[in-house]
């Protein structure tokens, strides 16, 4: 389910009519050039979603995302690399973190700014320690069949990190540079 709640992306100051040649915030006698206010690091967008503890939530999580990129206009090739790391972290917060269990939901966060595309994804699960996840690249876990999601996802992503909340959960955000 879509909760859209897009912010402001740009600020601009008028002048204040009352006060010839002052703008507001300027102290009295001080002119201010009006300008606009663009930071870098402004959050453009951002969307928040829900998703019930099931398998299904993985492709429907996905493809919420391949939109957003899609209307942020992020080429395939980045595109392919999310998609995965998404896929893997919804992955462990259904099966892992909340234990397939459909009374617990999995909360996505999408954001952006001009440089960064951020996705934090949030399970109501008891946590754990992404450094005891054994190493996928180890001879000895080469053929096993799961542990490659963190892998993934900090091989595709710019950034990964986890962190516990403390009402329960784990999040981990993952930043992808643009």
């Amino acid at each position: 389910m879509l909760n859209p709640r897009p912010s402001i992306a740009f600020g601009v100051r008028s002048r204040d009519p009352r006060t010839p040649g002052l703008w507001p915030g300027s102290a009295a006698g001080v002119a201010v050039a009006p300008a606009f206010i663009v930071t870098p690091d402004v959050t453009l967008e951002t969307i928040e979603l829900r998703f019930p503890s099931r398998i299904a939530a993985v492709n429907e999580a996905a493809a919420a995302v391949a939109e957003f990129m899609n209307r942020l206009g992020i080429g395939e090739d980045v595109a392919f690399g999310v998609d995965m790391a998404v896929r893997e972290a919804v992955t462990n917060a259904v099966v892992h973190g909340n234990k397939l269990d459909d009374a617990k939901e999995v909360g996505i966060e999408l954001s952006n700014t001009q440089d960064v595309f951020q996705i934090i994804v949030h399970d109501q699960g008891s946590g754990f320690n992404p450094n005891e996840v054994p190493d996928p690249t180890r001879d000895e876990n080469i053929l096993k069949t799961s542990g490659r999601g963190i892998f993934f996802m900090r091989n595709f992503m710019d950034e990964v990190d986890w962190s516990a909340d403390p009402k329960g959960g784990t999040r981990v955000r993952m930043i992808k540079k643009l």
